[in-house]
């Protein structure tokens, strides 16, 4: 544990550095790491004790910088979202959204691969429904996740900000939602002895990373900043990506299978309770079915469902849709290890 923990520090201030250096980013990196020493309901607790502390320091270090305009749009907005989305915390499994953010993330792939010229971006005036709709959405993600920086990073980029003013902005916006977000934390008990001292951890990095960075962003060009900004943008949602996956499938127990004959192909997933499988025959095209439960039924199948269960051991029910064609419903049941199937 101890190995661990010193490796979170040193890849917390690797990662804060990173995070300055192109305007955010540093709690996505640092999903990965916390979700293997955490539960993911508690990641976004320790996640913001370390976000809280840096978007404090960044202001004391790059307060001159900030951009107060966009701040006074940001924050009102922001604060409700966030109130929102931490409550869905305990109804709504983080690890789907953390999926979503990853391919938003990924997707910024094309930015880090175009030509100087396309990079370089004007500056340009947004509505103010457009900031708060960036506050409103930036609080609800970052409530439920704990992290949302290098999601909205495009947009101070194509705002036109200079690079001290992202990191001096967006500390900003951040600090407010940060101090909310570890109140409702602790108010619903999304929290432990362990989270809290590795939240410690990532505070203590952050500081020493916040007053190092000075020393390094002079020295980079603005379109650099803007290809370490994407750059980090990509590699995040494919780190993200990668280990939340992962979660996804061992904790909802997804397994895919495929069969083919000359017949016919058939693909199947199962997903929790639910199993769902795609078939190709060259006689009749393609077929979807999906397992469900018998309270799903009308009330004239359910009637066929209690008739069959009176002489068979199980009956497994599944619903098939045809392209062009009503849809059916098949009745698997078994006795004594024999499968007979009923289609109506």
């Amino acid at each position: 544990m101890i190995l661990k923990i010193v490796l979170l520090f040193a890849g917390t201030v690797l990662a804060f550095w990173i995070s300055a250096i192109c305007g955010g980013g540093a709690s996505l990196i640092l999903i990965p790491v916390l979700n293997l020493l955490l539960p993911a309901s508690l990641v976004p607790f320790s996640l913001t004790i370390g976000t809280f502390t840096s978007s404090a320091s960044r202001i004391a270090v790059f307060k001159k910088h900030i951009n107060w305009k966009i701040f006074f749009w940001f924050v009102p907005f922001s604060i409700p979202a966030v109130l929102a989305g931490a409550c869905l915390i305990k109804y709504v499994n983080p690890n789907y959204l953390q999926l979503i953010v990853a391919f938003f993330l990924i997707a910024n792939l094309p930015q880090l691969l175009a030509s100087k010229n396309k990079t370089e971006e004007t500056g340009k005036e947004y509505p103010k429904s457009v900031l708060a709709l960036i506050g409103f959405s930036a609080g609800f993600i970052s409530g439920i996740t704990g992290a949302v920086g290098l999601l909205f990073n495009r947009f101070y980029l194509k705002f036109g900000l200079k690079k001290e003013e992202i990191v001096a902005t967006r500390a900003a916006n951040e600090v407010c939602l940060h101090l909310i977000k570890l109140i409702i934390y602790i108010s619903l008990g999304l929290y432990s002895d362990t989270a809290l001292w590795l939240g410690i951890v990532i505070a203590v990095a952050a500081i020493i990373s916040s007053y190092t960075v000075k020393c390094i962003l002079p020295h980079l060009s603005e379109n650099l900043f803007k290809k370490i900004g994407y750059g980090a943008m990509v590699v995040s949602g494919i780190t993200l990506f990668t280990g939340t996956s992962g979660k996804i499938i061992e904790q909802d127990q997804i397994v895919v299978n495929h069969l083919s004959t000359r017949q016919k192909n058939v693909y199947s997933m199962s997903w929790r309770d639910t199993k769902m499988v795609l078939e190709y025959k060259a006689s009749k095209g393609f077929e979807f079915e999906k397992s469900i439960q018998p309270e799903d039924l009308s009330e004239s199948l359910k009637e066929k469902y209690h008739t069959l269960m009176e002489h068979y051991d199980e009956v497994r029910i599944e619903k098939v849709y045809a392209f062009g064609k009503a849809s059916t419903h098949e009745f698997y049941c078994y006795k004594n290890n024999v499968l007979t199937r009923f289609k109506v």
